[in-house]
């Protein structure tokens, strides 16, 4: 038993624009060791094929589902798990690895005539070889590695890596009202009713998380029963694979299925899910009613602009089994979205 280790490094760059405004630049970076896999120990282990004429595949699977490979191939030769007496197992163990690099841009505005702002912007990219160590944390990836005779084919982008995300956040005192540019005069009922307004706001938008297509059954015949093998790349296939459909978020006819007792070509996290936008806002209002009490009136938008932002796709290519299977009909369907528009009134007193 290993302790999980990080390494981390970073640099930054500071500039001053102005008196109030500032722009950074940085990098940071990480590697880590002993991390957590999940994984089925009791898979049988994957041999290459030395016969001219070909070797028959199919791991643990039936008669009719196995297939036949030629001389060179990776392969699950015809036979039993380990340990012929138990099945399947789900272990988790420290094997793991991950880096992580990314370039973080940031502008930041002081408090001058009422505003004050801060916008990042962050390309970043993180490898390694599962993510998907607890339930809903991976749902967009194969529950276990592929195989744990050789965990280099788990490597690719994790669940959660993102390209790019940016956001911005901002506070600005509206110049209305007794001693501000707009209204400076007012005073009595009128100065109570135009000033102490302030606007905020908050704006997020992200690339799609990884993604990695699955075949719906063990036809690799390594016997997890977790969803775990990947297609193979169809080379006749032309157009884009993603086509950004909510019925069809990518194409299935991309795809094809690996011969029996094989590992399909398609990587870990080979395509990308829906990305995001995010728009929320709020108008605050201060009254004051005495020298230590204040009325403080919210109205707050969160999603204002109804932006859909779709969850993960289905990523299940093919239904059946071996010998029998089929395109899956809701292959690449997306149904489920984040919260729509939601508007709010609130009251707070502070004292």
């Amino acid at each position: 038993m290993f302790k999980p280790t990080i390494q981390e490094w970073s640099f930054t760059i500071e500039r001053q624009l102005t008196r109030d405004l500032m722009l950074q630049a940085g990098y940071a970076g990480s590697q880590s060791y002993h991390t957590n896999l999940t994984m089925d120990t009791n898979s049988p282990a994957p041999q290459v094929c030395q016969d001219p004429q070909g070797c028959i595949s199919g791991g643990i699977l039936a008669t009719a589902q196995r297939g036949r490979v030629a001389q060179g191939t990776t392969y699950f030769p015809v036979g039993t798990r380990p340990n012929p007496y138990v099945s399947n197992n789900t272990v988790w163990v420290d094997q793991g690895t991950a880096s992580y690099h990314a370039l973080n841009v940031s502008l930041q505005k002081r408090v001058t005539h009422g505003l004050a702002f801060k916008a990042n912007y962050t390309w970043a990219k993180v490898m390694d070889l599962n993510s998907a160590i607890l339930a809903p944390s991976g749902e967009n990836e194969p529950a276990d590695v592929f195989s744990p005779y050789n965990l280099s084919l788990n490597r690719g982008p994790a669940s959660f890596s993102l390209h790019h995300q940016f956001s911005t956040n901002f506070s600005y005192q509206l110049p209305f009202g007794r001693g501000h540019r707009l209204g400076s005069g007012a005073g009595g009922a009128l100065n109570t009713l135009i000033g102490g307004w302030q606007w905020n706001g908050i704006i997020a938008a992200q690339g799609g998380f990884p993604l990695t297509p699955v075949i719906g059954f063990n036809n690799s015949g390594t016997g997890d029963t977790n969803i775990t093998d990947v297609p193979n790349w169809n080379p006749d296939f032309k157009g884009p694979v993603v086509t950004g459909g909510v019925d069809h978020w990518f194409n299935p006819k991309a795809f094809t299925l690996p011969i029996p007792g094989t590992f399909g070509n398609v990587s870990r996290g080979s395509i990308r899910g829906p990305g995001s936008v995010n728009v929320d806002t709020s108008l605050f209002k201060k009254v004051r009613i005495s020298e230590r009490v204040n009325l403080q009136l919210r109205l707050e938008a969160f999603n204002l602009f109804n932006q859909s932002n779709f969850f993960y796709p289905n990523s299940v290519i093919f239904a059946g089994n071996s010998a029998s299977y089929s395109y899956s009909d809701t292959a690449g369907q997306i149904t489920a979205a984040a919260t729509s528009r939601q508007i709010q009134f609130a009251l707070k007193l502070l004292f």
